[in-house]
């Protein structure tokens, strides 16, 4: 069962979800490394970077607005939307992942805060001679930062975000309001120096600073209406992020030259347009301060929602993550292992390093929640009642974007993301067998694509039924479960080339009782179906009588959307009686236009399934066709695999020539896999019956197939299908006009 992480007092809105955000979006990335960007391409093809970061993370923000507006959204933010859409263990296996890169992101952020020391670093190297390795500033920093989190929780943490977004504020208005000393003689405007950055590992660098709107869904379990705020507050977040980092890229470029632009020790070039120079360095530490705030208080909801749903394989460890703080529900445990993930990653990684791991994680997860919100959108799920609603196409961007880019910016990177995710996804689907939601998103996506197929197909032009001819095939049978032949029969015929549909019989009236037993029997046509390769869909019928029941039977619609074209009886050999009541309803059948087929089983089955004999006469003119295309699509089976076809025809002496010849030319047009080695024309003789003649010729085949007339059954009944000697399985096939192989 899971377990709410909704705290008993949830303070935050719409503004908290926008201020986390926006400090996220406006971090170390816009103050250290837009310039360098701009110095390389110029400030044209920087706004097409700025635009395709945002084709990633404005159809997110739309999709997370969507989603939030159709679920409660509990602790756990992206995760939790994810894993109740995907299921758990994908959910998981995602949620893992982003888990690690909002870890991380802590220390990207930190690492840039010990950036906007540099003046007072080099200063205190070249004065006093005390070293000036960046991590003297980044680790005391972050010791102080997870002394904060740890003991006075979420709410000082917050009021520490009011605080820095507002010194971040100042230094971007000082930035705008300043200008550089020296109007250079060429600026970046149009482009950058002559041998740039490759162009996506520049894209690299800059995403993290479009990563802002998962920091805002971190809150999700502290908001006091979560539908509410995290639409408006991160898509708010996400606009105005986007015309700033325009302005700051555009007063950049009329600033400065490329080339000093681009120079990797111009990191703090800011300071060098704003109206107080040191006003940069000071909003470079409030942002990256802000940032890392933002991040530590997301990252252990995250990873407390992952526990508290009881993903891992260890009971310890979910207890451990999800537990928190009396009343609060502060997620202490997960805080303090976040923290250990910061702390080693500021001691071992550098800053370009650190944006390519982050980059990708969160690009995976970005290219996820759209793909989520595209699945919705055609699932057509009536409990899919978002009160925000995005477009499909928009999130479909999304989609394709997020797992594009992630091989452009690093293919060997994505690999590693995509594999490690495999990697957790296995660990987890061993241990935990639910899935819920995934199984639920794609079948409404496959019920949607199915009925919009069939009325298509129902609705397109039927003229070319007749010249490409497949087999939409339906059997009725009340001995399913004793004889297998005809639904083996009828899946090699369903199983490429066309439809089948298998119904099983239960005889009675429609009751609370038989209604009961149809949905026990049907449970049991799937598992029997489940252990063969078949692609025939099953059913059952209750009807009073089999009359009543053949004639709902060929009034179905067929489940390919233009209806059935042929209808398939069984039995056996043994105790051919029972198919007189079939026999007694032949007329009504052949009124409708149907295909006849009837299967005659023997003891020996369908032996090896290895050959077929087809037997033709001169009575087949029109069902000879019919029965070459079933022998045909039959060994597309894979169990008829290395299979072969025999085609007897029985003719007088002098039509013996013309008929091979006519047979032959046919196999050839219609490219038939049949030698002409295996094709016999036997002469007709008056003195043996032709039964005598299949029994003796076919007794070693696995299937013959033997073609009859409706008015030889009308004057013979039952007597047309049998007085066949020992032999295998017999097909008698009757088409209603014939079909044509070309």
């Amino acid at each position: 069962m899971l377990k709410s992480l909704v705290p008993k007092k949830s303070n935050f809105g719409t503004f908290e979800v926008f201020v986390t955000s926006i400090s996220t979006l406006l971090g170390a990335i816009l103050f250290l490394k837009f310039g360098w960007a701009v110095g390389n391409y110029g400030f044209i093809s920087v706004i097409g970077l700025i635009l395709i970061g945002h084709l990633v993370t404005i159809p997110t923000a739309f999709a997370v607005a969507e989603i939030a507006t159709n679920q409660k959204v509990l602790g756990g933010g992206a995760y939790y939307i994810i894993s109740r859409s995907f299921g758990l263990n994908i959910g998981a296996a995602v949620g893992i992942s982003l888990y690690l890169s909002q870890a991380i992101s802590i220390a990207f952020y930190i690492i840039a805060f010990a950036e906007a020391f540099q003046p007072v670093r080099e200063y205190l190297h070249v004065n006093y001679s005390i070293p000036t390795d960046p991590r003297l500033v980044s680790l005391p920093i972050m010791t102080i930062l997870a002394l904060i989190v740890l003991l006075r929780g979420a709410n000082l943490g917050m009021k520490a975000l009011y605080f820095v977004v507002g010194i971040l504020g100042i230094s971007l208005v000082m930035f705008f309001i300043g200008q550089a000393d020296v109007v250079p003689k060429t600026n970046a405007f149009y482009s950058g120096v002559e041998n740039p950055e490759n162009f996506f590992y520049v894209f690299t660098i800059l995403f993290p600073a479009f990563t802002g709107l998962a920091a805002g869904l971190g809150l999700s379990g502290d908001l006091k209406d979560p539908t509410v705020s995290i639409p408006r507050g991160t898509i708010l977040a996400t606009v105005a992020g986007l015309f700033i980092y325009v302005a700051v890229a555009y007063k950049l470029a009329i600033s400065f030259s490329p080339e000093v632009l681009a120079d990797p020790n111009n990191n703090l070039i800011m300071k060098d347009i704003a109206y107080w120079g040191p006003i940069i360095p000071i909003g470079l530490a409030a942002a990256s301060l802000s940032s890392a705030l933002g991040s530590i208080l997301v990252a252990p909801r995250t990873l407390q929602a992952i526990g508290a749903d009881a993903i891992l394989p260890n009971k310890f460890l979910n207890r451990y993550f999800s537990a928190g703080k009396p009343v609060s529900n502060e997620p202490r445990n997960a805080s303090l292992i976040s923290i250990i993930i910061a702390f080693f990653f500021i001691a071992v990684g550098s800053i370009e390093f650190v944006a390519e791991i982050i980059s990708m994680f969160f690009m995976l997860t970005y290219g996820a929640i759209c793909l989520i919100s595209l699945l919705e959108h055609f699932a057509a799920d009536p409990s899919y009642r978002p009160t925000f609603r995005s477009r499909w196409y928009i999130s479909l961007v999304g989609t394709i974007l997020s797992f594009w880019l992630m091989f452009k910016m690093n293919a060997p990177y994505a690999m590693v993301s995509l594999l490690i995710m495999g990697m957790l996804y296995y660990t987890i689907a061993v241990n935990k067998k639910e899935a819920k939601g995934f199984g639920k998103l794609f079948r409404g996506v496959i019920f949607q694509l199915s009925r919009q197929l069939q009325i298509i197909a129902q609705r397109a032009d039927k003229e070319d039924t007749d010249v490409h001819w497949r087999p939409f095939a339906i059997c009725i049978s009340q001995d399913t479960f004793i004889r297998r032949s005809a639904f083996d029969l009828l899946r090699w015929i369903s199983y490429k080339y066309g439809f089948g549909t298998y119904i099983h019989y239960i005889e009675g009236y429609l009751s609370k009782q038989t209604s009961r037993e149809s949905k026990e029997v049907l449970d049991r046509l799937i598992k029997l179906a489940s252990v063969t390769k078949n692609r025939v869909y099953l059913d059952t019928l209750i009807s009073p009588s089999y009359t009543s029941a053949i004639a709902q039977v060929v009034q179905l619609s067929g489940i390919s959307g233009k209806g059935n074209n042929m209808i398939l009886f069984e039995f056996s050999r043994t105790d051919p009686e029972v198919f007189k009541r079939s026999l007694e309803n032949y007329s009504l059948i052949h009124s409708t236009g149907f295909d006849v087929c009837v299967l005659n089983t023997s003891y020996k089955g369908f032996g090896d399934k290895r050959e077929i004999h087809i037997w033709i006469t001169s009575h087949d003119y029109e069902n000879a066709n019919l029965m070459i295309l079933l022998a045909y699509i039959i060994l597309g089976h894979p169990e008829w695999h290395g299979g072969h076809i025999k085609i007897f025809t029985i003719f007088k002496q002098d039509e013996i020539n013309e008929r091979r010849s006519k047979l032959m030319s046919l196999i050839k047009s219609g490219r038939l896999p049949i030698s002409p080695g295996n094709v016999q024309v036997i002469p007709s003789d008056d003195k043996r019956k032709t039964k005598e003649l299949i029994s003796e010729k076919s007794v070693d085949a696995d299937l013959t197939i033997v073609g009859f007339l409706h008015e030889l059954v009308k004057a013979k009944g039952i007597d047309t299908f049998t007085g066949f000697n020992d032999i295998g399985n017999i097909l008698f096939v009757n088409s209603q006009k014939e079909k044509e192989i070309s």
